[in-house]
Protein backbone atom coordinates (compact mmCIF):
# COMPACT_ATOMS: atom_id res chain seq x y z
CA UNK A 1 0.00 0.00 0.00
CA UNK A 2 2.80 2.70 0.62
CA UNK A 3 4.66 1.31 -1.97
CA UNK A 4 2.11 2.32 -4.59
CA UNK A 5 1.36 5.42 -2.84
CA UNK A 6 5.31 6.12 -3.38
CA UNK A 7 5.14 4.83 -6.75
CA UNK A 8 2.26 7.72 -7.52
CA UNK A 9 4.10 10.29 -5.57
CA UNK A 10 7.05 9.82 -8.04
CA UNK A 11 4.90 10.32 -10.97
CA UNK A 12 3.47 13.31 -9.35
CA UNK A 13 6.91 14.97 -8.93
CA UNK A 14 7.95 14.20 -12.29
CA UNK A 15 4.78 15.61 -14.07
CA UNK A 16 5.35 18.86 -12.10
CA UNK A 17 8.57 18.95 -13.41
CA UNK A 18 7.85 18.61 -17.39
CA UNK A 19 5.28 21.21 -15.96
CA UNK A 20 7.89 23.65 -14.97
CA UNK A 21 9.92 23.21 -17.79
CA UNK A 22 6.86 23.61 -20.22
CA UNK A 23 6.20 27.25 -18.24
CA UNK A 24 9.95 28.41 -18.00
CA UNK A 25 10.23 27.48 -21.33
CA UNK A 26 7.17 29.54 -22.28
CA UNK A 27 8.06 32.72 -20.21
CA UNK A 28 11.68 32.90 -21.94
CA UNK A 29 9.49 32.74 -25.42
CA UNK A 30 7.37 35.66 -23.86
CA UNK A 31 9.96 37.25 -22.74
CA UNK A 32 11.86 36.94 -26.19
CA UNK A 33 8.20 38.06 -27.89
CA UNK A 34 8.12 40.40 -25.11
CA UNK A 35 11.73 42.16 -26.43
CA UNK A 36 11.24 42.24 -29.97
CA UNK A 37 7.55 44.09 -29.54
CA UNK A 38 9.20 46.26 -27.15
CA UNK A 39 12.50 46.68 -28.70
CA UNK A 40 13.92 47.40 -25.50
CA UNK A 41 16.40 44.28 -24.50
CA UNK A 42 17.29 44.46 -20.84
CA UNK A 43 20.48 43.39 -20.32
CA UNK A 44 19.89 41.97 -16.78
CA UNK A 45 17.29 39.75 -18.63
CA UNK A 46 20.85 38.33 -20.51
CA UNK A 47 22.25 37.21 -17.02
CA UNK A 48 24.01 40.52 -17.05
CA UNK A 49 24.89 41.45 -13.37
CA UNK A 50 24.96 45.17 -12.13
CA UNK A 51 26.82 44.25 -9.32
CA UNK A 52 30.19 45.90 -10.49
CA UNK A 53 31.80 43.00 -10.00
CA UNK A 54 30.95 39.99 -11.98
CA UNK A 55 32.11 40.29 -15.93
CA UNK A 56 28.80 40.30 -18.10
CA UNK A 57 30.79 40.81 -21.50
CA UNK A 58 29.16 37.99 -22.75
CA UNK A 59 25.83 38.81 -21.76
CA UNK A 60 25.43 42.23 -22.59
CA UNK A 61 26.84 41.36 -25.82
CA UNK A 62 23.95 38.51 -26.16
CA UNK A 63 21.24 41.37 -25.83
CA UNK A 64 23.13 43.63 -28.49
CA UNK A 65 23.10 40.41 -30.81
CA UNK A 66 19.36 39.67 -29.57
CA UNK A 67 18.43 43.36 -31.12
CA UNK A 68 20.23 43.29 -34.21
CA UNK A 69 18.67 40.00 -35.10
CA UNK A 70 14.86 41.39 -34.57
CA UNK A 71 15.92 44.59 -36.94
CA UNK A 72 17.24 46.48 -34.07
CA UNK A 73 15.95 47.76 -31.32
CA UNK A 74 17.60 49.41 -27.56
CA UNK A 75 19.54 47.74 -25.42
CA UNK A 76 18.85 48.88 -21.87
CA UNK A 77 21.29 49.04 -18.64
CA UNK A 78 18.47 50.00 -16.08
CA UNK A 79 20.48 50.81 -12.64
CA UNK A 80 23.18 48.98 -11.29
CA UNK A 81 27.20 49.05 -12.00
CA UNK A 82 27.54 46.66 -15.37
CA UNK A 83 31.59 45.39 -15.82
CA UNK A 84 32.23 44.41 -19.36
CA UNK A 85 35.04 44.28 -21.86
CA UNK A 86 34.64 45.31 -25.42
CA UNK A 87 31.30 45.32 -26.61
CA UNK A 88 30.44 45.36 -30.79
CA UNK A 89 27.28 47.45 -31.50
CA UNK A 90 25.48 46.26 -34.57
CA UNK A 91 23.56 48.17 -37.23
CA UNK A 92 20.41 49.56 -36.24
CA UNK A 93 21.02 49.09 -32.34
CA UNK A 94 21.19 52.05 -29.52
CA UNK A 95 22.55 51.74 -26.00
CA UNK A 96 20.43 52.90 -23.32
CA UNK A 97 22.46 53.81 -19.74
CA UNK A 98 19.24 54.69 -17.31
CA UNK A 99 19.57 57.21 -14.53
CA UNK A 100 21.31 54.61 -11.48
CA UNK A 101 23.37 52.94 -13.98
CA UNK A 102 26.99 52.48 -14.53
CA UNK A 103 28.88 50.69 -17.50
CA UNK A 104 32.45 49.97 -15.98
CA UNK A 105 35.00 48.99 -18.33
CA UNK A 106 37.15 45.91 -16.94
CA UNK A 107 40.92 46.54 -15.54
CA UNK A 108 42.08 43.59 -17.59
CA UNK A 109 43.51 44.27 -21.16
CA UNK A 110 42.56 40.60 -22.22
CA UNK A 111 39.38 41.51 -22.09
CA UNK A 112 39.74 43.91 -25.52
CA UNK A 113 40.13 42.07 -28.34
CA UNK A 114 42.72 43.39 -30.83
CA UNK A 115 40.66 45.52 -33.65
CA UNK A 116 42.79 46.81 -36.92
CA UNK A 117 39.56 49.03 -38.47
CA UNK A 118 39.39 48.67 -42.42
CA UNK A 119 39.57 51.99 -43.25
CA UNK A 120 43.08 52.99 -43.89
CA UNK A 121 44.50 55.52 -40.83
CA UNK A 122 47.19 56.71 -38.81
CA UNK A 123 45.26 55.90 -35.59
CA UNK A 124 45.90 52.45 -35.67
CA UNK A 125 49.43 53.07 -34.50
CA UNK A 126 47.92 54.52 -31.18
CA UNK A 127 45.93 51.72 -30.00
CA UNK A 128 43.56 48.84 -31.39
CA UNK A 129 41.44 48.17 -28.64
CA UNK A 130 38.12 50.21 -27.15
CA UNK A 131 35.26 49.24 -24.80
CA UNK A 132 32.76 50.07 -27.18
CA UNK A 133 33.27 49.41 -30.99
CA UNK A 134 31.54 49.55 -34.46
CA UNK A 135 32.56 49.60 -38.19
CA UNK A 136 30.55 49.54 -41.00
CA UNK A 137 27.45 50.54 -39.13
CA UNK A 138 24.12 51.84 -39.85
CA UNK A 139 21.52 53.83 -37.27
CA UNK A 140 23.59 53.50 -33.95
CA UNK A 141 23.78 55.05 -30.76
CA UNK A 142 24.53 56.21 -27.46
CA UNK A 143 21.82 57.42 -25.10
CA UNK A 144 20.18 57.92 -21.05
CA UNK A 145 21.43 59.67 -18.21
CA UNK A 146 23.97 57.32 -16.89
CA UNK A 147 27.17 56.85 -16.63
CA UNK A 148 30.46 55.11 -19.03
CA UNK A 149 33.55 54.94 -16.86
CA UNK A 150 36.41 53.17 -18.69
CA UNK A 151 38.41 52.89 -15.19
CA UNK A 152 41.14 54.03 -17.54
CA UNK A 153 43.13 54.64 -14.34
CA UNK A 154 44.37 50.98 -14.35
CA UNK A 155 46.03 51.26 -17.83
CA UNK A 156 48.30 54.37 -17.44
CA UNK A 157 51.18 53.64 -19.42
CA UNK A 158 50.39 50.20 -20.62
CA UNK A 159 51.81 48.81 -23.62
CA UNK A 160 51.07 45.28 -22.35
CA UNK A 161 53.70 42.36 -21.94
CA UNK A 162 56.19 41.41 -23.77
CA UNK A 163 54.35 37.79 -24.29
CA UNK A 164 51.16 39.51 -25.40
CA UNK A 165 52.69 41.71 -28.02
CA UNK A 166 54.74 38.73 -29.25
CA UNK A 167 51.55 37.18 -29.24
CA UNK A 168 49.19 39.25 -31.00
CA UNK A 169 51.76 40.79 -33.43
CA UNK A 170 51.84 37.88 -35.68
CA UNK A 171 48.65 38.29 -37.61
CA UNK A 172 48.78 41.43 -38.05
CA UNK A 173 52.25 42.02 -39.85
CA UNK A 174 51.04 41.88 -43.47
CA UNK A 175 48.98 44.39 -45.53
CA UNK A 176 51.25 47.19 -44.14
CA UNK A 177 48.99 47.70 -40.85
CA UNK A 178 51.04 48.45 -37.76
CA UNK A 179 52.48 45.04 -35.39
CA UNK A 180 51.67 45.70 -32.19
CA UNK A 181 55.14 45.72 -31.01
CA UNK A 182 54.91 49.62 -33.06
CA UNK A 183 51.49 50.29 -31.35
CA UNK A 184 52.49 53.46 -29.36
CA UNK A 185 49.50 52.77 -26.54
CA UNK A 186 48.01 49.74 -25.41
CA UNK A 187 45.27 50.82 -23.69
CA UNK A 188 41.56 50.98 -24.95
CA UNK A 189 39.49 53.62 -26.10
CA UNK A 190 35.84 53.70 -24.12
CA UNK A 191 34.02 54.56 -27.85
CA UNK A 192 35.81 54.05 -31.64
CA UNK A 193 33.20 54.21 -34.15
CA UNK A 194 34.99 53.52 -37.67
CA UNK A 195 32.84 54.30 -40.98
CA UNK A 196 29.59 54.08 -39.84
CA UNK A 197 26.49 56.27 -40.89
CA UNK A 198 23.56 57.71 -38.78
CA UNK A 199 25.09 58.18 -35.48
CA UNK A 200 23.98 59.56 -32.48
CA UNK A 201 25.54 59.78 -28.78
CA UNK A 202 23.43 61.84 -26.51
CA UNK A 203 23.41 62.77 -22.63
CA UNK A 204 25.43 59.98 -21.65
CA UNK A 205 28.47 60.91 -18.93
CA UNK A 206 31.76 59.91 -19.94
CA UNK A 207 34.35 59.19 -17.33
CA UNK A 208 38.05 58.04 -16.94
CA UNK A 209 39.33 56.71 -20.75
CA UNK A 210 42.68 54.60 -21.16
CA UNK A 211 42.69 56.64 -24.04
CA UNK A 212 41.28 58.99 -26.30
CA UNK A 213 37.45 59.32 -24.61
CA UNK A 214 35.72 59.20 -27.99
CA UNK A 215 36.97 58.48 -31.28
CA UNK A 216 34.79 59.02 -34.72
CA UNK A 217 36.57 57.53 -37.96
CA UNK A 218 35.07 58.11 -41.29
CA UNK A 219 31.32 58.33 -40.22
CA UNK A 220 28.97 60.02 -41.79
CA UNK A 221 26.08 62.21 -40.28
CA UNK A 222 27.00 62.36 -36.57
CA UNK A 223 25.17 63.80 -33.85
CA UNK A 224 26.94 64.51 -30.14
CA UNK A 225 24.51 66.12 -27.48
CA UNK A 226 24.07 66.98 -24.48
CA UNK A 227 27.36 64.94 -23.08
CA UNK A 228 29.30 65.53 -19.70
CA UNK A 229 33.55 64.25 -20.29
CA UNK A 230 35.92 63.94 -17.52
CA UNK A 231 39.20 62.17 -18.37
CA UNK A 232 41.96 63.36 -16.38
CA UNK A 233 43.53 59.32 -16.00
CA UNK A 234 45.76 59.04 -18.40
CA UNK A 235 47.78 60.69 -20.99
CA UNK A 236 46.07 60.74 -24.54
CA UNK A 237 42.68 61.89 -22.63
CA UNK A 238 41.07 63.99 -25.22
CA UNK A 239 37.12 64.25 -25.23
CA UNK A 240 36.11 64.14 -28.41
CA UNK A 241 38.18 63.36 -31.50
CA UNK A 242 36.27 63.71 -35.13
CA UNK A 243 38.48 61.96 -37.77
CA UNK A 244 37.64 62.54 -41.44
CA UNK A 245 33.99 62.68 -40.70
CA UNK A 246 31.13 64.32 -42.57
CA UNK A 247 27.69 66.04 -41.69
CA UNK A 248 28.26 66.57 -37.83
CA UNK A 249 26.94 68.32 -35.08
CA UNK A 250 28.28 68.59 -31.56
CA UNK A 251 26.49 70.74 -29.56
CA UNK A 252 25.54 71.33 -25.69
CA UNK A 253 28.64 69.38 -24.72
CA UNK A 254 30.89 69.88 -21.46
CA UNK A 255 34.18 68.73 -20.79
CA UNK A 256 37.49 68.77 -18.28
CA UNK A 257 40.09 66.76 -19.90
CA UNK A 258 43.97 66.52 -19.74
CA UNK A 259 44.92 66.30 -23.25
CA UNK A 260 42.98 68.22 -26.07
CA UNK A 261 38.80 68.61 -25.49
CA UNK A 262 37.27 69.25 -28.40
CA UNK A 263 39.28 67.83 -31.42
CA UNK A 264 38.89 67.84 -35.07
CA UNK A 265 41.09 65.03 -36.92
CA UNK A 266 42.19 63.94 -40.25
CA UNK A 267 44.26 60.78 -40.13
CA UNK A 268 43.20 59.22 -43.26
CA UNK A 269 42.96 60.36 -46.77
CA UNK A 270 39.40 61.74 -46.35
CA UNK A 271 38.29 65.36 -45.18
CA UNK A 272 36.57 66.42 -41.92
CA UNK A 273 34.12 68.67 -43.29
CA UNK A 274 30.77 69.77 -42.91
CA UNK A 275 30.79 70.66 -39.12
CA UNK A 276 28.89 72.36 -37.10
CA UNK A 277 30.41 72.91 -32.86
CA UNK A 278 27.91 75.24 -30.61
CA UNK A 279 26.96 75.89 -27.17
CA UNK A 280 29.59 74.00 -25.55
CA UNK A 281 31.88 74.47 -22.27
CA UNK A 282 35.43 73.22 -22.34
CA UNK A 283 38.33 73.00 -20.19
CA UNK A 284 41.81 71.55 -21.05
CA UNK A 285 45.26 71.32 -20.04
CA UNK A 286 45.80 71.45 -23.91
CA UNK A 287 43.96 72.70 -26.62
CA UNK A 288 40.44 73.61 -25.81
CA UNK A 289 39.57 73.75 -29.60
CA UNK A 290 41.53 72.01 -32.19
CA UNK A 291 41.93 70.95 -35.86
CA UNK A 292 45.15 69.09 -35.80
CA UNK A 293 47.41 67.46 -35.16
CA UNK A 294 46.94 64.82 -38.21
CA UNK A 295 45.85 66.68 -40.99
CA UNK A 296 46.16 64.36 -44.20
CA UNK A 297 42.68 64.65 -45.53
CA UNK A 298 42.43 68.21 -44.05
CA UNK A 299 39.36 69.94 -42.95
CA UNK A 300 36.84 72.11 -44.67
CA UNK A 301 33.13 74.06 -44.02
CA UNK A 302 33.54 73.95 -40.47
CA UNK A 303 31.09 76.75 -38.16
CA UNK A 304 32.51 76.58 -34.10
CA UNK A 305 30.66 79.16 -32.21
CA UNK A 306 28.95 79.94 -28.41
CA UNK A 307 31.42 78.57 -26.28
CA UNK A 308 33.05 79.39 -23.14
CA UNK A 309 36.89 78.01 -22.06
CA UNK A 310 37.85 77.90 -18.88
CA UNK A 311 41.03 76.41 -17.39
CA UNK A 312 40.39 72.78 -16.05
CA UNK A 313 39.39 72.20 -12.53
CA UNK A 314 41.02 69.05 -12.42
CA UNK A 315 44.16 68.71 -9.27
CA UNK A 316 47.08 68.02 -10.89
CA UNK A 317 47.99 66.88 -15.00
CA UNK A 318 49.61 64.38 -17.10
CA UNK A 319 50.61 66.78 -20.06
CA UNK A 320 50.09 70.25 -21.56
CA UNK A 321 49.98 73.15 -18.53
CA UNK A 322 48.02 74.01 -15.74
CA UNK A 323 46.38 76.88 -17.50
CA UNK A 324 46.35 74.78 -20.93
CA UNK A 325 47.83 75.61 -23.75
CA UNK A 326 45.88 77.02 -26.84
CA UNK A 327 42.46 77.81 -26.66
CA UNK A 328 41.71 77.78 -30.52
CA UNK A 329 44.47 75.76 -32.63
CA UNK A 330 44.35 74.99 -35.97
CA UNK A 331 47.09 73.22 -37.50
CA UNK A 332 48.27 71.69 -40.88
CA UNK A 333 51.43 69.72 -40.99
CA UNK A 334 50.86 66.04 -42.53
CA UNK A 335 49.87 67.38 -45.85
CA UNK A 336 46.01 67.99 -46.31
CA UNK A 337 44.13 71.48 -46.79
CA UNK A 338 42.29 73.46 -44.57
CA UNK A 339 39.96 75.87 -45.84
CA UNK A 340 36.35 77.56 -44.96
CA UNK A 341 36.66 77.83 -40.92
CA UNK A 342 34.88 80.01 -39.22
CA UNK A 343 34.65 80.45 -35.16
CA UNK A 344 32.51 83.20 -33.41
CA UNK A 345 30.91 84.15 -29.87
CA UNK A 346 33.77 82.45 -27.98
CA UNK A 347 34.45 83.77 -24.34
CA UNK A 348 37.99 82.65 -22.62
CA UNK A 349 39.44 82.60 -19.27
CA UNK A 350 43.06 81.14 -18.85
CA UNK A 351 45.26 79.88 -21.29
CA UNK A 352 48.42 80.08 -22.94
CA UNK A 353 47.93 81.65 -26.34
CA UNK A 354 43.95 82.18 -27.11
CA UNK A 355 44.86 81.79 -31.02
CA UNK A 356 47.02 79.70 -32.73
CA UNK A 357 47.12 78.89 -36.27
CA UNK A 358 49.97 76.69 -37.93
CA UNK A 359 51.15 75.60 -41.47
CA UNK A 360 53.90 73.15 -40.95
CA UNK A 361 55.81 70.30 -42.42
CA UNK A 362 56.14 67.67 -40.42
CA UNK A 363 54.99 65.02 -43.13
CA UNK A 364 53.95 61.99 -41.30
CA UNK A 365 51.51 59.57 -44.21
CA UNK A 366 48.64 57.60 -43.09
CA UNK A 367 50.41 54.41 -43.44
CA UNK A 368 54.15 53.34 -43.16
CA UNK A 369 53.66 52.38 -46.49
CA UNK A 370 52.51 55.45 -47.61
CA UNK A 371 54.74 57.81 -49.01
CA UNK A 372 55.24 61.47 -47.39
CA UNK A 373 52.66 64.35 -48.06
CA UNK A 374 53.48 67.49 -49.66
CA UNK A 375 53.27 70.30 -47.90
CA UNK A 376 49.10 71.19 -47.20
CA UNK A 377 47.38 74.51 -47.66
CA UNK A 378 45.96 76.83 -45.12
CA UNK A 379 43.15 79.28 -45.99
CA UNK A 380 40.17 81.40 -45.41
CA UNK A 381 39.83 81.30 -41.58
CA UNK A 382 37.77 83.29 -40.18
CA UNK A 383 37.59 84.44 -36.00
CA UNK A 384 35.16 86.80 -34.77
CA UNK A 385 34.10 88.01 -31.28
CA UNK A 386 36.22 86.41 -28.99
CA UNK A 387 36.88 87.95 -25.31
CA UNK A 388 40.25 86.10 -23.74
CA UNK A 389 41.59 87.48 -20.68
CA UNK A 390 44.08 85.49 -18.31
CA UNK A 391 46.50 84.47 -21.61
CA UNK A 392 49.95 84.15 -20.81
CA UNK A 393 53.16 85.61 -21.74
CA UNK A 394 53.96 83.63 -24.69
CA UNK A 395 51.71 85.21 -27.33
CA UNK A 396 49.82 84.32 -30.28
CA UNK A 397 51.20 83.44 -33.77
CA UNK A 398 50.11 82.58 -37.09
CA UNK A 399 53.02 81.13 -39.44
CA UNK A 400 53.07 79.19 -42.40
CA UNK A 401 56.32 78.49 -43.93
CA UNK A 402 58.56 80.31 -47.01
CA UNK A 403 56.79 80.04 -50.13
CA UNK A 404 53.70 78.49 -47.98
CA UNK A 405 51.52 81.37 -46.41
CA UNK A 406 48.69 81.13 -44.55
CA UNK A 407 45.76 82.62 -46.96
CA UNK A 408 42.86 84.75 -45.73
CA UNK A 409 42.83 85.44 -42.67
CA UNK A 410 40.39 87.48 -40.71
CA UNK A 411 39.91 88.47 -37.08
CA UNK A 412 37.48 90.83 -36.04
CA UNK A 413 36.23 91.81 -32.60
CA UNK A 414 39.26 90.37 -30.34
CA UNK A 415 39.49 91.30 -26.95
CA UNK A 416 42.73 89.85 -25.23
CA UNK A 417 44.42 90.19 -22.31
CA UNK A 418 47.97 88.85 -21.51
CA UNK A 419 50.40 88.50 -18.70
CA UNK A 420 52.68 90.76 -19.97
CA UNK A 421 56.42 91.09 -18.35
CA UNK A 422 58.32 90.93 -21.99
CA UNK A 423 62.05 91.86 -22.53
CA UNK A 424 63.55 94.04 -24.38
CA UNK A 425 65.17 91.19 -25.13
CA UNK A 426 62.92 89.14 -25.75
CA UNK A 427 61.50 91.74 -28.12
CA UNK A 428 64.55 91.32 -30.46
CA UNK A 429 64.26 87.84 -30.52
CA UNK A 430 64.61 85.61 -33.83
CA UNK A 431 62.04 82.96 -34.21
CA UNK A 432 63.12 79.64 -35.79
CA UNK A 433 61.36 78.40 -38.79
CA UNK A 434 60.97 74.56 -37.22
CA UNK A 435 59.36 73.22 -40.22
CA UNK A 436 59.12 69.72 -38.88
CA UNK A 437 58.35 70.29 -35.34
CA UNK A 438 55.14 68.97 -33.49
CA UNK A 439 52.74 72.29 -34.43
CA UNK A 440 51.77 73.70 -30.07
CA UNK A 441 51.81 77.22 -29.30
CA UNK A 442 54.43 77.02 -27.30
CA UNK A 443 56.75 75.83 -30.44
CA UNK A 444 58.37 78.93 -30.81
CA UNK A 445 59.02 80.19 -27.28
CA UNK A 446 58.51 83.39 -25.73
CA UNK A 447 57.57 85.37 -28.83
CA UNK A 448 58.42 89.12 -30.10
CA UNK A 449 55.46 90.19 -29.71
CA UNK A 450 53.04 90.34 -26.70
CA UNK A 451 49.37 90.12 -28.68
CA UNK A 452 50.24 88.51 -32.33
CA UNK A 453 53.16 87.56 -34.15
CA UNK A 454 52.24 86.58 -37.85
CA UNK A 455 55.13 85.11 -39.88
CA UNK A 456 54.50 83.97 -43.81
CA UNK A 457 50.85 85.08 -44.37
CA UNK A 458 49.01 86.25 -47.47
CA UNK A 459 45.83 87.91 -46.99
CA UNK A 460 45.47 89.48 -43.42
CA UNK A 461 43.03 91.45 -41.98
CA UNK A 462 42.55 92.39 -38.37
CA UNK A 463 39.51 94.71 -37.47
CA UNK A 464 38.34 95.89 -34.41
CA UNK A 465 41.69 94.54 -32.22
CA UNK A 466 42.18 95.40 -28.18
CA UNK A 467 44.97 93.77 -26.89
CA UNK A 468 46.49 94.62 -23.12
CA UNK A 469 48.77 93.06 -20.66
CA UNK A 470 48.96 93.17 -16.67
CA UNK A 471 52.55 93.33 -16.27
CA UNK A 472 54.71 95.81 -17.74
CA UNK A 473 56.11 94.83 -21.41
CA UNK A 474 58.70 95.84 -23.78
CA UNK A 475 58.00 94.17 -26.72
CA UNK A 476 55.76 95.70 -29.53
CA UNK A 477 52.02 94.63 -29.77
CA UNK A 478 52.31 93.28 -33.28
CA UNK A 479 55.32 92.08 -35.33
CA UNK A 480 54.57 90.84 -38.93
CA UNK A 481 56.92 89.31 -41.33
CA UNK A 482 56.54 88.80 -44.67
CA UNK A 483 53.60 89.10 -45.05
CA UNK A 484 51.47 90.33 -48.29
CA UNK A 485 48.47 92.19 -48.37
CA UNK A 486 47.87 93.61 -44.63
CA UNK A 487 44.78 95.04 -43.82
CA UNK A 488 44.34 96.25 -39.96
CA UNK A 489 41.37 98.96 -39.32
CA UNK A 490 40.92 99.88 -35.37
CA UNK A 491 43.63 98.78 -33.54
CA UNK A 492 43.84 99.55 -29.46
CA UNK A 493 46.88 98.34 -28.01
CA UNK A 494 48.51 99.00 -25.04
CA UNK A 495 52.02 99.41 -24.83
CA UNK A 496 54.95 100.64 -22.61
CA UNK A 497 57.32 103.11 -23.10
CA UNK A 498 59.93 100.98 -22.91
CA UNK A 499 58.89 99.41 -26.01
CA UNK A 500 60.53 100.65 -29.03
CA UNK A 501 57.33 100.80 -31.40
CA UNK A 502 53.76 99.27 -31.13
CA UNK A 503 53.85 97.36 -34.34
CA UNK A 504 56.95 96.02 -36.13
CA UNK A 505 56.71 95.70 -40.28
CA UNK A 506 59.50 93.44 -41.71
CA UNK A 507 59.13 92.42 -45.09
CA UNK A 508 55.43 93.44 -45.61
CA UNK A 509 53.93 94.29 -48.98
CA UNK A 510 50.87 96.26 -49.37
CA UNK A 511 49.56 97.21 -46.03
CA UNK A 512 46.83 99.37 -44.85
CA UNK A 513 46.76 100.46 -40.96
CA UNK A 514 44.04 102.93 -40.63
CA UNK A 515 41.57 104.30 -37.85
CA UNK A 516 44.35 102.87 -35.27
CA UNK A 517 45.16 104.75 -31.99
CA UNK A 518 48.68 104.61 -30.98
CA UNK A 519 49.97 104.21 -27.53
CA UNK A 520 53.05 106.43 -25.73
CA UNK A 521 56.18 105.12 -27.45
CA UNK A 522 58.69 105.46 -29.48
CA UNK A 523 57.21 105.12 -32.72
CA UNK A 524 53.77 103.49 -33.79
CA UNK A 525 55.06 101.59 -36.91
CA UNK A 526 59.16 100.11 -37.24
CA UNK A 527 59.68 99.58 -40.54
CA UNK A 528 62.39 96.55 -41.27
CA UNK A 529 63.82 94.72 -44.49
CA UNK A 530 62.05 95.64 -47.56
CA UNK A 531 58.65 97.13 -46.71
CA UNK A 532 56.56 98.19 -49.57
CA UNK A 533 53.12 99.96 -50.60
CA UNK A 534 52.73 100.21 -46.68
CA UNK A 535 49.79 102.98 -46.43
CA UNK A 536 49.62 104.79 -42.60
CA UNK A 537 45.74 106.60 -43.25
CA UNK A 538 43.45 107.84 -40.68
CA UNK A 539 45.31 106.98 -37.29
CA UNK A 540 45.44 108.81 -33.94
CA UNK A 541 49.08 108.73 -33.81
CA UNK A 542 49.11 111.64 -31.23
CA UNK A 543 50.99 109.90 -28.61
CA UNK A 544 53.76 108.43 -30.30
CA UNK A 545 56.85 110.31 -30.77
CA UNK A 546 57.34 109.11 -34.40
CA UNK A 547 54.53 107.83 -36.70
CA UNK A 548 56.91 105.71 -38.08
CA UNK A 549 60.79 104.79 -38.35
CA UNK A 550 62.40 103.00 -41.09
CA UNK A 551 65.58 101.12 -40.86
CA UNK A 552 68.52 101.59 -43.05
CA UNK A 553 66.91 98.73 -45.25
CA UNK A 554 63.44 99.85 -46.03
CA UNK A 555 63.50 101.79 -49.23
CA UNK A 556 61.96 105.51 -48.38
CA UNK A 557 59.17 105.77 -50.47
CA UNK A 558 57.34 102.47 -49.08
CA UNK A 559 55.53 104.53 -47.05
CA UNK A 560 52.41 107.04 -47.51
CA UNK A 561 51.56 108.49 -44.04
CA UNK A 562 48.21 110.70 -44.31
CA UNK A 563 45.05 112.26 -42.73
CA UNK A 564 46.96 111.24 -39.20
CA UNK A 565 46.65 113.11 -35.97
CA UNK A 566 50.12 113.89 -35.00
CA UNK A 567 52.19 114.72 -32.30
CA UNK A 568 51.54 118.61 -31.55
CA UNK A 569 49.36 119.00 -34.13
CA UNK A 570 46.74 121.66 -33.84
CA UNK A 571 43.03 120.47 -32.64
CA UNK A 572 40.77 120.99 -36.00
CA UNK A 573 38.03 123.14 -35.52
Amino acid sequence: MIRGHMCRFRTLLRLLGICSIICTSQMEGQEAVHDAISGIYDVTSYDAKGDGATLSTKAIQAAIDAAAAQGGGEVLFPPGSFLTGTLYLKNHVRLRVAQGAKVLGSTNLDDYPVNYCKYPSRSDHYTVRALIWGEGLEDVGITGAGIIDGQGIHFRDNKGTPEQVAENSRPFEAEGRYPLHEIYLNRPYLIRLISCRNVVVENVTLRNSAMWMQHYLDCDFLTLRGLNVFNHVCSNNDMIDIDGCRNVVVSDCVGDTDDDALTLKSTGARATEHVVITNCILRSHCNAIKAGTESAGGFRDIAISNCVIQRSQAEGRLAGRTEGLAGIALEIVDGGTLERVSISNIVMEGTTAPIFMRLGNRARPPKPSYPKPPVGAFRDVTISNVIATGASKTGCALAGLPGHPIENVTLSNISISFAGGGSVEEAAVQVPEQEEKYPESTMFGILPAYGFYFRHVRGLRLNNVELRYETPEARPAIVAEDVDGFHMETLESRIDTSASSQIVLRDVRDALLTGCVAGSTNAFVVLEGICTGIRLLHNDLSRARNPYILTPSSPPDGVVSAFNVLPNMEPIN
